[in-house]
């Protein structure tokens, strides 16, 4: 198994070492020179790409790909590896026998709190989701006329360590935001790792929601986080009050509860069910800290 990540961040590092047991080569991209040590240090090839253009190094591990996670988000002109001037596919990735796209539940919108699964017809909301759309049945098609397995993983709110809410509270920027029945689902990020590890392994193809069992409201993860750290919450604030970003604001008009059901029925186990199962964790490891 030859892999490569296209946009080895935050995700695609911990799918690195998921899948690096089995792997021959690991090579990951990134757009910051500053990461490439970083991708190195994490058992990472690291070659830059700026979503554009494809250096002889790059072209090189795409040949010998066998395994490629597309973690690069699109634009308002479409994938990276499907626009105009790249060259095809087949002659990019000649070896390819599976391909993980990272897409998001945000494709299914709003559902005023109501549970989706991968068969929810799909009405996404913002711009970002509408790219996504596009993204995933490219790829999808992509897959149908070469015979070859493309499981597109629609992640949740993803946190672990270096990124949760042990560090906002920490450094004074954990916010308690209310929203009436508000929740979202959230997924660690090495649960993503493992869970493209094992379609990648068995060559699994399909739509897959990556999530949590347990959509909650947001302002209860704070404050499990707070109770774990023995620190008072910040106090809860109105959503209608609260000061946010434009897109901040868009995350809470997508209200629903995802199922992980299929994953889950393919025989995949989470490590980390829950936030409290995980929080718990974080916490007594010290791995909050990154």
């Amino acid at each position: 198994m030859h892999v490569l990540i296209l946009g080895a961040g935050y995700s695609g590092t911990a799918i690195a070492k998921a899948l690096a047991p089995a792997a021959q080569s690991v090579t990951g991209t990134t757009r910051s020179p500053d990461k490439l040590a970083g991708l190195d240090a994490a058992g990472i090839k690291p070659l830059l790409f700026d979503g554009a253009t494809i250096s002889a190094e790059l072209a090189g591990a795409m040949g010998t790909a066998t395994h490629l996670i597309q973690s690069i988000a699109p634009g308002r002109d479409g994938d990276p590896m499907f626009r105009a001037g790249t060259p095809p596919l087949d002659e990019l990735l000649p070896n390819l026998r599976w391909v993980g796209y990272l897409s998001t539940v945000g494709v299914y919108g709003n559902h005023d709190g109501g549970w989706v699964s991968e068969a929810t017809p799909l009405k996404p909301v913002s711009q970002r989701s509408v790219e996504r759309v596009e993204a995933e049945n490219a790829w999808l098609d992509h897959g149908a006329k070469q015979g070859m397995p493309v499981a597109v993983l629609r992640l949740a709110g993803i946190y672990g360590p270096g990124r949760n809410a042990f560090r906002n509270l920490a450094e004074g920027t954990a916010r308690r935001v209310v929203k009436a029945n508000q929740v979202f689902n959230r997924i660690r990020v090495e649960d993503i790792g493992a869970a493209a590890a094992f379609l990648a392994t068995r060559g699994l193809g399909g739509v897959f929601n990556v999530t949590d069992d347990e959509p909650g409201p947001p302002q209860d993860v704070v404050a499990e986080a707070a109770r774990l750290m023995g620190v008072a919450p910040p106090p809860e604030v109105p959503f209608e009050t609260a000061e946010m970003s434009p897109m901040a604001r868009t995350f809470y008009g997508e209200n629903k509860r995802v199922s992980n059901a299929r994953l889950r029925e393919a025989g995949f186990d989470f490590a980390f069910p829950n936030y409290r199962v995980s929080l718990a964790q974080l916490w007594a490891s010290g791995t909050w800290r990154g």
